[in-house]
């Protein structure tokens, strides 16, 4: 059977042709959709706290601030936010009575000015690395509960009013609970009672009005005792109108242990309390030696952290207990255990570094 108009569908019609026209016309004239509606891959960890909007930073060994040219420019590279490790901690800066040794804090505070970086202070109130004059002074009855309230006073006024507007959040208690959910029993508690804890936050308030407080803990991502003491304790503080205003989740975390899988929903807890959510410490720990499968389970755990964080609208800063393996404390708290940050000795980005740049925000 002859004919021209060969089998069904085969040809295009004056009716199909007008309709790709159409189309080619309403696609010609579509505007092109602006570069940010498709966001190039982050190219370091500063901009991808730009692009997810979350504070991205860095605790800072001081000494290697000063001494080490390559890690102090990959510091400043790297990071928009940062906390002094030890350079803020009580012994560090009044290791004699009446005597305040600045110069450490003052130099994180000038290079975070100079480099556009923003400031976690740490920490007012803690029963670790205190001096010896005020733990021997207490022991010894030299100083009496009034006094040491004085102490306390004075300490956390004279710390926050240095920094007055150069420190965007305190970590104004630390350590407060113990993993049995019972009130940790430091010189603090024992000799001043809970009261301590809202009158440090009230000093630090009034020392500078518009910096964050925050309470902050470990093993408060998966420890239920310590959740609900914590938490009690914080809406406590609420409703009797004390200046609180975060709960940091330290996140010291180790690949020998499950990821805590709740930690979204816990912060999503603390957040409903009114609550800004940090996580302030992170690093992620693994028994050595290196092995490439363990860097792939630690890169897994440090992208779930910031997706956690990202998935909760309060958490506002994700912070690392130190960024490279040369400077870690781990090895020297944890025997047989180390790699936990996100670079290595050498600066070399490990796997956990390139997953946190895949990392985005939830839409």
């Amino acid at each position: 059977m002859s004919g021209s108009s060969g089998t069904p569908g085969s040809g295009i019609g004056g009716n199909t042709v007008k309709l790709l026209i159409i189309a080619l016309a309403l696609v010609l004239a579509t505007p092109a959709l602006p570069a940010s509606a498709h966001p190039r891959p982050p190219r370091d960890l500063r901009q991808l706290a730009q692009q997810t909007g979350v504070k991205i930073g860095s605790a800072v060994d001081i000494a290697a601030l000063r001494a080490e040219s390559d890690y102090r420019r990959v510091l400043n590279r790297e990071f928009s936010h940062v906390t002094a490790e030890n350079a803020m901690k009580w012994e560090s800066v009044e290791p004699e009575r009446g005597v305040f040794t600045w110069a450490d804090a003052d130099a994180l505070v000038e290079n975070a000015r100079r480099n556009h970086q923003q400031v976690r202070g740490h920490t007012l109130v803690w029963h670790n690395q205190l001096p010896a004059w005020l733990t021997n002074g207490v022991a010894d009855g030299s100083i009496d509960a009034t006094e040491l309230r004085k102490i306390l006073r004075d300490h956390i006024t004279t710390q926050v009013r240095r920094y007055k507007g150069k420190i965007r959040a305190w970590d104004v208690v630390n350590e407060v609970v113990e993993d049995d959910g019972t009130m940790r029993q430091t010189l603090w508690l024992t000799h001043l009672g809970p009261g301590y804890i809202a009158d440090a936050f009230r000093w630090a308030h009034q020392a500078d009005p518009h910096a964050k407080l925050y309470i902050n803990d470990y093993n408060l991502e998966w420890n239920a005792p310590k959740i609900e003491t914590t938490f009690a304790l914080v809406k406590d503080l609420r409703a009797q109108g004390v200046p609180i205003h975060g709960a940091g989740f330290q996140g010291h975390l180790g690949i020998q242990y499950d990821y805590p899988g709740d930690w979204a929903n816990v912060m999503r807890r603390f957040a409903g309390l009114g609550l800004e959510i940090a996580v302030t410490e992170l690093d992620v720990r693994m028994v050595l030696p290196v092995t490439p499968e363990k860097l792939t389970t630690q890169a897994t755990y440090y992208s779930r952290a910031l997706s956690d964080c990202l998935s909760v609208r309060a958490c506002r800063e994700l912070t690392v207990w130190g960024y490279t393996d040369r400077h870690s404390w781990v090895p020297g708290w944890f025997d047989g255990e180390g790699s936990a940050c996100l670079l290595d000795e050498n600066l070399a980005p490990k796997p956990a570094y390139q997953a946190l740049l895949t990392v985005k925000r939830p839409r």
